[in-house]
């Protein structure tokens, strides 16, 4: 069904898909529910992508490095992950609304 719309961006798909979840009784909050859990998982897979690609990544000799660095890394990318997901300019966040909203039809 939202395949056949190739012409609208995935935003749009998905904001469809959760106005058509609305209307088949799916709970006015839930879809927020939804939209919550999809971005707090782009943000944890956005977060161990930002990980991997720091580790290629050398320190500033002059200003970086030491144990504080290594520690507090985590929280730096866990932070990135955040914030890709709730701008999501990839549109992982929709994808995966539209994958959550799609298993709940199925299984109803």
């Amino acid at each position: 069904m939202l395949s056949s719309m190739g012409s609208q961006s995935f935003s749009d798909q998905a904001s469809l898909a959760m106005s058509q979840g609305q209307q088949t009784g799916m709970p006015k909050g839930a879809t927020e529910d939804v939209r919550k859990a999809a971005q707090q998982f782009a943000g944890m897979f956005m977060s161990q992508m930002f990980q991997h690609m720091f580790e290629g990544v050398g320190t500033n000799k002059m200003f970086g490095g030491g144990a504080g660095e290594d520690m507090f890394r985590s929280v730096l990318t866990d932070e990135y992950g955040k914030a890709a997901a709730k701008s999501n300019s990839l549109g992982l966040t929709d994808q995966i609304m539209h994958a959550l909203i799609s298993q709940q039809e199925v299984k109803s």
